[in-house]
């Protein structure tokens, strides 16, 4: 049996979007939406989607996304449509084309902003929201790091060199992978076109990328994260992360005394969210949601009330 089914679901421009739809439907409990990083894709949360919605407990469904040009999805022949707002328009239309209902949402970087973005412009999608190393503040260091290699990665000439590209790249963050771990990041992140390894996004990403200045302010996102005022809240930060400052967590945490923090040692931006008790921890904030849904349905037009 498949661990999971690829759907396809076309865009308002046409363009066809991948969705990987893990365990069965209509499960009884909220289903997981899964959002990646900038230049990621779905593969990234299969371990964690393959467990949780395979726990015999508390089965549930779980969708991972990929954003045009990356991952299954088709390339945009204009690189300018690779952005926030195209990209979470991208999601609804894929909510509604699948029918999903309210759902617990784990956005990665680039996922959490969009997950922001949507509880602005949809709230009633949103019924609780792990952000994985993201917040309104986004520190210009990580911004200047990421900026500096999306789109400009040489082609590798394999797995193992593809592997120890990564780990120059990001070994200072995650100081406790193995060589398998480098390697099993460089398949979920290299493919083979035309008879080269590169890796499974479209290059134009940087096109936007490009126009960021990382010496100006960078515009926050904290009307967009008070919009999940009111639905449980869960951030996991890595220890070794340049893109949420400790000061960002603390602010948040004012803002929402109920937040739920987890740290992940040896890890920085962004947890990978394969380890076992990351992986339970998630799993324990999605049935919590489950209970404060059923506790507190919804009235039509209403937003539920603040957790505590």
């Amino acid at each position: 049996m498949a661990e999971y089914a690829s759907h396809f679901v076309t865009a308002p421009d046409d363009l066809k979007l991948h969705i990987r739809a893990y365990g069965s439907a209509g499960a009884g409990h909220l289903p997981l939406v899964c959002l990646p990083g900038l230049a990621r894709h779905s593969a990234d949360f299969h371990r964690l989607a393959t467990v949780l919605s395979a726990d015999r407990g508390v089965p549930r469904r779980v969708y991972a996304m990929d954003y045009r040009g990356r991952g299954q999805s088709n390339w945009d022949y204009n690189p300018a449509n690779y952005n926030a707002g195209i990209e979470v328009m991208d999601l609804i239309t894929v909510l509604k084309a699948l029918g999903i209902g309210p759902a617990v949402f784990i956005g990665t970087s680039r996922g959490g902003i969009l997950t922001m973005l949507l509880a602005a412009v949809q709230p009633q999608s949103i019924a609780g929201a792990v952000l994985n190393d993201i917040g309104p503040v986004i520190e210009p260091a990580g911004l200047a790091r990421i900026k500096g290699y999306v789109g400009k990665l040489p082609p590798p000439a394999d797995l193992h060199e593809a592997a120890e590209m990564l780990r120059r790249l990001f070994g200072a963050q995650f100081t406790a992978l193995t060589a398998d771990d480098w390697t099993a990041w460089a398949v979920r992140n290299f493919e083979e076109r035309d008879g080269r390894l590169v890796p499974t996004y479209d290059p134009a990403l940087a096109h936007n990328l490009a126009a960021v200045d990382v010496s100006r302010p960078i515009p926050d996102l904290w009307p967009q994260f008070d919009a999940l005022a009111g639905v449980p809240l869960m951030l996991i930060r890595g220890v070794n992360t340049d893109l949420l400052s400790s000061e960002t967590v603390t602010a948040m945490r004012e803002r929402r005394p109920d937040l739920h923090v987890m740290e992940v040692p040896g890890q920085g931006h962004a947890p990978l969210l394969m380890e076992d008790d990351i992986i339970a921890r998630v799993g324990q904030f999605a049935a919590l949601c489950d209970r404060l849904r059923a506790a507190n349905p919804p009235e039509p037009g209403r937003r539920p009330p603040q957790t505590t």
